[in-house]
């Protein structure tokens, strides 16, 4: 049985969360974050992955491929409303993946929402690589 308090994969302790990679993460977050509340469709497009296998799964809707995700974004008059991070957790993996998860909170309603990305660095920078949103059942805004 292997020891649950050691990392996984032969990932040494030392790789994990290095000061210098959780800080590139994280501004690339809150460069990402910035993006989302104003809707800067370019910046959003450009923080995920240019590959067809780059993955978004949205609260009521699902896209693979960046080609896919792009043509969402591009499409939406407002890609969130405001809102308010908590509980926000970077993982990094050696120099160069990263794991964002977060909650958020409507100003509007206080609905609450999780929000989970995978971060890979590339020769263009940080870009996620997969994505996922969802509403937390019992505070799913009311319509």
């Amino acid at each position: 049985m292997q020891d649950s308090s050691a990392p996984a994969g032969g990932i040494g302790g030392d790789e994990i969360n290095r000061d210098e990679v959780v800080a590139e993460v994280a501004a690339a977050f809150e460069r990402y974050e910035r993006a989302l509340l104003a809707n800067d469709v370019d910046v959003l497009i450009e923080l995920f992955w240019d590959s067809p296998l780059t993955v978004r799964y949205g609260i009521d809707e699902q896209h693979v491929g960046s080609d896919e995700i792009a043509a969402y974004r591009r499409s939406q008059a407002v890609a969130s409303p405001a809102r308010d991070l908590r509980n926000t957790v970077i993982t990094t993996f050696g120099d160069d993946v990263a794991t964002v998860d977060t909650e958020f909170v409507t100003r509007d309603t206080g609905a609450v929402g999780r929000q989970s990305q995978t971060w890979v660095r590339t020769s263009h920078g940080w870009r996620v690589t997969s994505a996922h949103v969802s509403w937390c059942s019992q505070h799913v805004p009311r319509t």
